[in-house]
């Protein structure tokens, strides 16, 4: 990275930002990366996520999941330069004290570009796909751009990450549907942050359920997501077909019941600094 290279310093987190992610099972972290860092890489994000976007059919022949966000996965594979802005130990190092553990791994990183006209993002848990028996899993959201209010983040429901797998529904029409029921039957409160701005970081727990508003402005969305999970953590039955295909994807193909080792150590409370 030529300019605006990320510090390596570690981000201070205060004590009412982890407490309440404990509770609530997400939160916001300002200012994680600079602005100058996110300039210096977003050009080589946008870049990779044209190259490895996986559905590139025209918006409006697309179903509800495809006209929420452009998906690219693994990113950081593109360029040196995109690895070591995605995978710094500073942001690992965030996701690990937040979740109080010693270390944490990758699953993976991916983009979601939410273009002008963008549809709206299912509620929907994470966690539904992952092969991985633990709940100490956490998502990375920080958008490249400025995200003012009228485009929004992502609304998340408070301490739904406690209730675990609320149902085995992907994200679509179909779990929109039984999420948006089952959250006014409960009662349940939600939490939004915002305005953004690029270096800006929200947190969520693999189970807390959350959706997106749909992009009614002229200007794209644009997310890097970074999936970590708790060093030590062990492969769960890959009991669903989503599981199965993320295991292949993303875990080596191991076994139920190994411990998932082969995706890199990003952070460790070992390491110095």
């Amino acid at each position: 990275m030529s300019s605006g290279v990320l510090p390596e310093s570690p981000y201070e987190l205060d004590r009412a930002t982890v407490e309440s992610f404990r509770s609530l099972g997400h939160t916001v972290v300002r200012g994680l990366a600079s602005a100058s860092s996110v300039a210096s890489v977003k050009p080589l994000i946008d870049e990779a996520t044209e190259v490895r976007r996986w559905d590139r059919r025209p918006l409006e022949e697309r179903d509800t999941y495809g006209r929420a966000f452009v998906q690219a996965a693994n990113v950081h594979q593109h360029h040196e330069d995109i690895a070591r802005f995605a995978l710094s130990a500073r942001f690992a190092r965030v996701a690990a004290e937040l979740m109080g553990v010693p270390g944490v791994r990758l699953y993976h990183d991916q983009a979601l570009y939410k273009e002008p006209g963008g549809g709206f993002t299912p509620w929907h848990q994470d966690q539904v796909y992952w092969p991985l028996d633990s709940d100490d899993t956490i998502t990375m959201w920080m958008p490249l751009v400025d995200v003012p209010t009228d485009v929004g983040g992502m609304t998340f429901v408070d301490g739904t990450w406690s209730k675990r797998n609320l149902g085995e529904h992907m994200i679509g029409d179909s779990s929109q549907t039984f999420f948006e029921n089952l959250i006014l039957e409960n009662e349940w409160t939600s939490t939004t942050y915002g305005p953004f701005r690029p270096g800006d970081a929200t947190f969520h727990r693999g189970w807390t359920l959350h959706s997106a508003p749909p992009n009614n402005s002229s200007s794209t969305r644009s997310v890097l997501t970074v999936i970590y999970f708790a060093d030590g953590t062990r492969i769960a039955d890959a009991d669903h077909p989503a599981r199965q295909l993320d295991l292949a994807l993303w875990l080596g193909g191991a076994k139920p019941g190994e411990i998932a080792d082969r995706n890199p150590l990003l952070w460790h409370e070992s390491w110095s600094g």
